[in-house]
Formats: structure tokens, C-alpha cells, sequence
């Protein structure tokens, strides 16, 4: 791997300067939206001549087709793709005979939305590169991201993709034994502030080890987004893809592993958001949520048991979120960036009381007040799935911080029928002071019960799963969906073993 200065310590004009200066790499620039911000930074830095194959713009849409083809979006990563497929092409054909032995080609490419005249537009945009690890190796390299920008004016908002751009051409050269560093190197010179990455892709040979679920991940720890999202199979989704003007319902959890408890809620859920007259006719779009401070819950980030919950909400075919939005209401004021569509969101009691507890909201103005009115504006709706009476009882003594299956203390007597007792939405208990404020919340149905439940499957708890796995306990195998059970044995995921 190529070294060089730190990057930490190194200017927007010295990593563009210290590329130009390395005869092996040699490229095209192609830009459309900013201006031409990454070339021009390579220009100013001087000795371009030895980095710089082509750089060119095409902004009329005319233009712009007929170099590389129609696009239904301009600003979008199929444009971004087309871009590089079509300069990766030309530069090779027509500079690999010349030079190829002694060169990496490689191809920056942009479409960017900066801040418009009428100022009413998403300022966002996809970059990427694509290059040779070493001089004619016949599949390239690539990585892609997706960036928003920040700065309320277009100047700034150039400026910052030049820089951001920049960063990117330098990482991938200089930084690929270490992507963590690779990763936070992004925002280089340009802050947390003004730019935000909540899209990354690695790809191709120099890439093979990488896990982008993992990668993805990193870029919420680092700051630079607030959510990253994954499908199904895995692979990382751009949010304002999937979430645009869709309604959205969410369910988080722990997920560790996720259990028929965690189905039965988000199932009945989804039939009930379903049945809203403001829901029906529209997209939807259901995930579930792991929230950072979840994910680091024993102290550190562990990578295998994060990528394991991935995997099972995966297998039984879920759409994975993973944010730093400890409230909710900042996870609903997350997806109003994309959609003005109704918000469901399901939990379980405990989550409901926790809700209710006022310490979370000392740094508000105005506490819990302004809680639930950041929460519930703009059509958002809490589906609240029930607790046996026991378990509320368990969870009441402890606080609201254990468990809810953790041992009763002694100050709570348990009747031999409360095992047979629901605690609903409708008579859990808040504290007297917010009792009037719940009244309002349900009779004017911003939190409705959740029914259609399975009332047999209510004693499951996630932690009850990892215990009996641990224990070798084959009950587990009751407790979970029957894909779940085959990937845990199958991949010896929790301390499952034969």
C-alpha cells in the first residue's frame, strides 16, 4: 500500500498536490451540477498536467444524454454509474495501449444538486471513483457514496464538494489498509457540519474483504450520518431512495436475536397502519431500527454480533435501519426529510413508559411537552403492543431500566392470575402529573393498542432466547422464526453450537 503524510494533517490542496505529483495515476474528471469543484482543486494545487486525462461537464440534459445515454434522474446513482462506465471505457481504449503498463487509470465522477436560485431544491448529490490497484489490472475498483450538503449557499455548497471529493480521490489510494481512517478522512477539512455521507459502497478486487453493512456503520459512529439503511439481502440502500414520499411504519428493537414477539408486533401493526384512510393507496415502506446506543450497549461496538442481527431481520425479509436517533421523535423528524406520508411507529409497553419518562427530555426547552409535540406533529401514530401483568410488574420494580423478565423485587407481589392480566395502552399507568396529557394522546388516537395479537407467544423475550442458545437449551428454537433458527445454527451465531 502507497504511504504518505497522515491525512489528518493534510490540506485539501496538499492531498490533491501529492496526487498530482505521483506519475503512476492518471484520470478523468467528469462533473455535472457544482461546477467542475474536484478539478478545479486539482488544477489550483498545480502539476495537474500529470493527473488530469479529461475533464469535462455536461449540463444541458441534451448534452448529457447524448454522451451517456437518457436517465429518468440526473442527480442519482444510475447517472453516477453511466458516468463511470462511459470515461472508464473511453480512457482505457483510448490510453491503455500508451501508458497502461506503467498506469492506474482511474475516473472521478459527480452529479450534484447544489443550492438552486429559487433555493427550494434537495441539495444533495453522487460521487465515485473508479480506478486500477496497479497498473493494467483488467477489473477496477470503485467506491460510491451519496452526500448531502449543508451550507445554506451555493458557494459554500461548491466548496464543499470540491473538498469532499477531493478527500475521496485520496482515500482511495492512500488509505485502503485502513478504512475506518479511509472513512473519517471524508470529511476532512469540511466538518460534520456542513456535509453529510449517508451512503457508502466499496467494490471490485482492492475491496474483497470488505463488509459494507460494517463500513456503513462507521459512518454513523464517525458523525457523518444519523441512519444507514440495509435491504434484505444485505445490501446498503440510499434512504432518501426508499423513503421518498412513502408512508412509513418502523419497529425497534434489539433484535438479538429477533423472536416471534418481534414478527407478531410489527405484523399486527402493519395491518392496522394499513387500514388508515390517509395510509391506503400509498407505498409503504416497514423496517426495523437498532439505535446506536443499542448496538454499544455492553461498552463496545462488537462486529459480529451486529452483523448477525443484520443477517436473521434479513432472512426473514426486513428492511434494516440503523440511526443514533436515541428519542423518537428525532427518528420521525428523520423521515419527514423524505416523505409528508403517516408515520407508524410499534412498540412494546416498556418502550411506551419510557417515552413517559421526563429525564430524556431535561435538554428541551420545553421537556416532555415539546417531546410530544415534535413527536406527533404531522400525522404519526404509536402502535403499542401489549405486556402479561407479570412481566410489567418485573419491569415496574427495576426501575424501567432492566428487563422486563428480570427477577421481581420484593416489594411486588405477584398474583397467581396476573399471569393471564394484559397490560395494554389503554390501563398502563404513567405518573399522576402526565396522566391528562396520556388521556389526550388516546382519545384522540395518536397511541392505539395493538390487536390481533398472539397471546401465547407473550412470555418471549430476546434475552430468554440467548440464555436457553448458551444453555443449549433446544426450546430456543420455539421462540423464534423457523428462518432464524436455521441461519443461528447454521452460522453458530450467540454462542450457538452443535
Amino acid at each position: 500500500m502507497e504511504q504518505t503524510t497522515p491525512a489528518s494533517l493534510l490540506t485539501t490542496n496538499r492531498k490533491a498536490l501529492t496526487i498530482n505529483l505521483d506519475d503512476s495515476k492518471y484520470g478523468t474528471f467528469a462533473e455535472i451540477g457544482a461546477g467542475q469543484e474536484v478539478a478545479r482543486v486539482f488544477f489550483q494545487a498545480g502539476g495537474a498536467a500529470g493527473t488530469i486525462a479529461k475533464s469535462m461537464s455536461a449540463y444541458d440534459m441534451t448534452f448529457s444524454d447524448a454522451i451517456y445515454g437518457k436517465a429518468p434522474r440526473y442527480v442519482s446513482r444510475e447517472r453516477l454509474v453511466t458516468m463511470l462506465d462511459h470515461e472508464h471505457r473511453l480512457l482505457v481504449d483510448r490510453l491503455g495501449e500508451q501508458r497502461g503498463a506503467t498506469t492506474k487509470f482511474f475516473v472521478f465522477a459527480d452529479t450534484v444538486a447544489a443550492k438552486s436560485f429559487k433555493g427550494n431544491n434537495d441539495c444533495h448529490g453522487w460521487m465515485g471513483i473508479r480506478f486500477q490497484a496497479a497498473p493494467g489490472d483488467a477489473i477496477p475498483s470503485e467506491v460510491v457514496l451519496h452526500v448531502r450538503m449543508w451550507d445554506k449557499d451555493n458557494l459554500r455548497q461548491q466548496e464543499a464538494i470540491g473538498i469532499v471529493g477531493t478527500n475521496l480521490i485520496y482515500a482511495a489510494f492512500y488509505l485502503r489498509d485502513d478504512l475506518e481512517k479511509f472513512i473519517a478522512s471524508l470529511a476532512d477539512n469540511v466538518g460534520n457540519d456542513r456535509i453529510e455521507i449517508d451512503m457508502l459502497k466499496f467494490s471490485g478486487p482492492a475491496f474483497t474483504e470488505v463488509d459494507n453493512r460494517l463500513m456503513s456503520l462507521h459512518l454513523v459512529r464517525r458523525g457523518l450520518t444519523n441512519a444507514v439503511m440495509f435491504g434484505p439481502g444485505g445490501e446498503v440502500l440510499q434512504p432518501s431512495e426508499v423513503l421518498y414520499k412513502k408512508a412509513i411504519l418502523v419497529e425497534r428493537g434489539s433484535f438479538r436475536p429477533v423472536t416471534h414477539v418481534n414478527v407478531d408486533m410489527l405484523q399486527c401493526a402493519c395491518a392496522q397502519f394499513m387500514q388508515e384512510p390517509a395510509v391506503q393507496g400509498k407505498d409503504l415502506v416497514v423496517l426495523m431500527e437498532i439505535t446506536m446506543n443499542n448496538l454499544l450497549a455492553e461498552g463496545a461496538l462488537d462486529p459480529a454480533d451486529f452483523l448477525a442481527r443484520v443477517d436473521l431481520l434479513g432472512d426473514i425479509g426486513c428492511t434494516v435501519l440503523i440511526s443514533n436517533y436515541s428519542e423518537y421523535y428525532r427518528l420521525t423528524s428523520y423521515f419527514r426529510r423524505y416523505t409528508k406520508e403517516m408515520i407508524g411507529v410499534a412498540m412494546g409497553i416498556n418502550n411506551l413508559l419510557e417515552i413517559f419518562n421526563e429525564k430524556y427530555y431535561e435538554h428541551l426547552e420545553g421537556g416532555i411537552l415539546e417531546n410530544f409535540g415534535r413527536l406527533f406533529r404531522n400525522s404519526v401514530r404509536l402502535y403499542i403492543y401489549p405486556m402479561q401483568k407479570t412481566a410489567y410488574e418485573r419491569y415496574i420494580d427495576t426501575g424501567h431500566h432492566a428487563a422486563p423478565h428480570a427477577p421481581a423485587g420484593a416489594g411486588v407481589i405477584l398474583s397467581p392470575f396476573a399471569q393471564d392480566v394484559l397490560i395494554h395502552a389503554r390501563n398502563v399507568q404513567v405518573a399522576p402529573r402526565l396522566r391528562n396529557l396520556y388521556e389526550h394522546l388516546i382519545e384522540n388516537r395518536y397511541i392505539e393498542s395493538i390487536v390481533g395479537f398472539n397471546r401465547e407467544i407473550l412470555s418471549i423475550f430476546s434475552r430468554d432466547v440467548l440464555e436457553r442458545i448458551r444453555k443449549k437449551d433446544t426450546s430456543w428454537e420455539t421462540m423464534v422464526p423457523a428462518p432464524v433458527v436455521a441461519a443461528i445454527k447454521r452460522r453458530g451465531l450467540f454462542g450457538h453450537t452443535d
